[in-house]
Parts: C-alpha cells; structure tokens; sequence
C-alpha cells in the first residue's frame, strides 16, 4: 500500500472499498458454497426461503417464516418512493447517490465531513454482511486472534477459520452481556474483539460503558469491532461516537432489519480512514461488483432521513415482542429475559433442531440453535397474526414427547463459512 493511500480514504479509495466485499467474497476459498442461492426457483405451489446461514428451503405458501431476523413490514413507503424516482436513472453510473447517502449519515451521527483531502469515516456497501467480513479479516489472522462473545452471531468464528486465526470464545455473563473483563484476559494481544450488541442470538445488551472501558484498556494495535444490525431496535446509546474519536473501533449498520431492506442490500462500515483503508487489503478489489444500486443508496438514504421510520418501527416490535414474552412466561416457558432486538430465544427443553422440525410440520419456520445453548431456539419477531400461529404451534409441540418430529424435512445447516455479502441475518 502507497504512502498516499495511508493517508485516508480518497473519493477513488472510498469507492475501491465499496467493492472489497464482493471482491473478498469471489476471493475466499468457500465461494463456491454460495452458489446454491443460484439454484432453480421453487415450483409452484412452494415459497422458497432463505435462512441466516445461507441455504435455500422450500415452504409452502402461508407458511409463517419468523427464522432469519427479517422484516415482516419490508422497507417503509419513503425508501419504496425513494427507490421508484432513482430508478429510472438506472442507465447511468451514479456514484453521486452513493456519496450523498454518505453524506447523510455522517452528518446524523456526527461524523468528520468528506471532501477533497478530508477522506470519509464512513463507507456504503451492499448489506452489512460484506463489510463485516472485511473488518475482521483485515484485522485477524494466524498471530492475530479473535477474541468472541459465545453464544453470539457466527460469522466472527468463521471469518477466524478463513483466516487461520486462533478462536477465544468468551462465556456472556449470567446478564447475557458480553464479559469484557474476561474477554480481556482471553488473549494478551488479539487482532480484535468482536461484540454484538444487541447480542445474535439472545437480544441482550452490553451496556456502552463496558465497551468504552475494553476500548480503553485493550492492548495496542488490537480492534473493537461492534456489530449493532440491531441497534435501532435497543433503548441504549450506540458506540458509533467512539469512532468520531479516532478510537480503535469499527461498527457495522444494516438496513436489513429495521429498515427492512434485506433482500435490498445496503449497510454502513463507521471507522477510522485507516481503519476503512485497510479493507482493501483482504482481495483485490473487482470494480464490477464495486458498488451498491443506485435505488438502494436512495432507498437507504431516504430511512434515514425519515424520522417516524425508527421509533414506530420499534415500538411496533417492542409490542409484539413483550406481547409473545409474556404468553410464553405466563404458560411456564423459560426464555433468556431483556431482549432489545427482533429476536429472543426459548428453551423447548430438547436439541433445538428437533424442534425446529416440529414447528415445521405446523408450517412456522423459527431460527436455529447455537452449541453453546443447544436446548434453546431463536425466534423472530414477526407481525401479531404471525406471533399467534407461532404461540399455537409452539404449545402443541412443547406438548409432544421429544423426538416426535423424526421424519420431519431437514434445515441442513452447512458447516463451511459462507461469506455474507448474499445474507445477513
């Protein structure tokens, strides 16, 4: 790398970086496991669906899909506006949309402003899943580890096992925060610490302090990477300031989720100019796969310039999400408790995969189980009408003996890393 790209980012850079994901995702020696998102659509009669690990399912029609953190009100009447003006721009090449949205951003989280020699502290990819991936693989590696929050969102440890990078999963306190103490003690001198916040799977929080207090005390030239897919959904500050400080801390935003553009694809990488600079170090860059659609940089900017978008979404789900709790508390179920994100888990008191098959058989599809907590299950918040017929299916298959799904059609979790520039969940 050349003393003028050390510098910072440069318009040039910026929309080099803007590729990288794709890039690092063509790259990578797992590639090939993506391509089944290419496979023929589903025959009619049958929804196809995608869970968070990747791999493609068919459903029927009316089933209820409450497995992968999406949206069920899918993206706000603004973003759709947005998205049919810029349309019809489509036959020209519009890097303009993209730094506009940039613009936007930084200036609603009080980020340094871009321009001509002041390179940008913010980045606009297509999804969130691609960034993340080239954060932690620019910073991880086989003398560089990853230290982890265990249960928590899989793609650090895969990303770590691309990498070759030694893996130090950290135990969630008896809060279901992430032990920072302990995690500073995992490794002496790790390439980065990676925080959920709200955690995936279990919703919960680790509070703002404790990541300023890692922040602080980490060891030199080690990174604090916070993934807040979820944060709109939280009632607690975000750490996206940390980065107005030059601090060592990359955060990662979706539009996936609050938002509701998961099959849109756009998210944000907030970090220092080095930090985004060093994205571009993972694969070459490919400038045909460089940057995000024009209609999904309008979209994304106008959710963030609507302000009823954020708090009635929330409280939407908030309702729901209590409304759902408080059913299963009420009839005995033991859930993990302070949920701030669309999820929460529920232990069904069996491996978690048998009861997925079970919920299948009445037509709900809910999320899977991490090893660390194999008896529980994660489950979307979906619309009120969905989170009724997943509390009906739900008791009936509590009240079936364990193993009474034997027979039932197989989710197939693969094993192998699945780069998630396609998916985010």
């Amino acid at each position: 790398m050349n003393s003028n790209m050390t510098q910072g980012v440069s318009r040039r850079s910026f929309m080099r970086i803007l590729g990288a994901a794709s890039a690092a995702a063509t790259s990578l020696p797992a590639f090939a496991a993506i391509q089944q998102a290419n496979a023929p659509a589903a025959g009619p009669g049958r929804r196809r669906g995608m869970s968070d690990m990747g791999e493609m399912r068919q459903l029927p029609p009316d089933a209820v899909i409450i497995s992968s953190n999406e949206n069920p009100l899918g993206p706000a009447q603004s973003t759709l506006t947005a998205i049919c003006s810029t349309a019809s721009m489509g036959g020209r090449y519009h890097g303009e949309e993209t730094m506009k949205t940039v613009a936007v951003f930084n200036e609603l989280f009080g980020l340094p402003k871009a321009g001509p020699g002041k390179p940008s502290y913010s980045a606009l990819f297509p999804g969130s899943g691609g960034p993340l991936d080239l954060a932690l693989m620019s910073n991880i590696g086989p003398d560089k580890p990853l230290v982890y929050g265990d249960p928590s969102y899989e793609q650090g440890p895969r990303a770590a096992d691309t990498m070759k990078a030694p893996k130090y999963p950290v135990p969630l306190t008896a809060n279901y925060a992430h032990d920072v103490k302990a995690m500073l003690k995992a490794h002496p001198s790790p390439g980065a610490y990676y925080i959920v916040n709200p955690n995936n799977p279990t919703g919960t929080m680790t509070p703002k302090e404790d990541i300023v207090w890692l922040v602080n005390n980490k060891p030199k030239g080690s990174v604090v990477i916070v993934d807040e897919a979820y944060h709109h959904f939280s009632n607690d500050e975000s750490v996206i300031d940390l980065v107005a400080q030059d601090k060592d801390v990359i955060v990662l935003r979706t539009f996936s989720k609050i938002y509701g553009m998961a099959g849109l694809r756009a998210g944000f990488a907030v970090a220092r100019p080095d930090l985004l600079e060093k994205f571009g170090t993972v694969a070459a860059p490919a400038r045909s796969l460089a940057s995000i659609s024009i209609t999904s940089a309008a979209g994304a900017r106008a959710g963030l310039q609507d302000k009823d978008l954020v708090p009635l979404r929330k409280k939407i789900n908030s309702d729901i999400r209590s409304e759902t709790l408080e059913f299963l508390t009420k009839h005995g179920y033991k859930i993990i408790p302070g949920s701030q994100g669309n999820m929460f888990m529920v232990d069904v008191k069996r491996p978690g995969g048998e009861f997925q098959k079970a919920m299948l058989k009445e037509n709900v599809a809910i999320g899977r189980t991490w090893s660390a907590m194999p008896n529980y299950v994660r489950v979307t918040v979906g619309t009120k009408a969905e989170m009724d017929k997943f509390q009906t299916a739900f008791v009936k298959c509590m009240d079936m003996p364990p193993g009474a799904a034997n027979g039932a059609a197989s989710l197939h979790l693969p094993q192998f890393h699945v780069p998630s520039e396609l998916y985010r969940g």
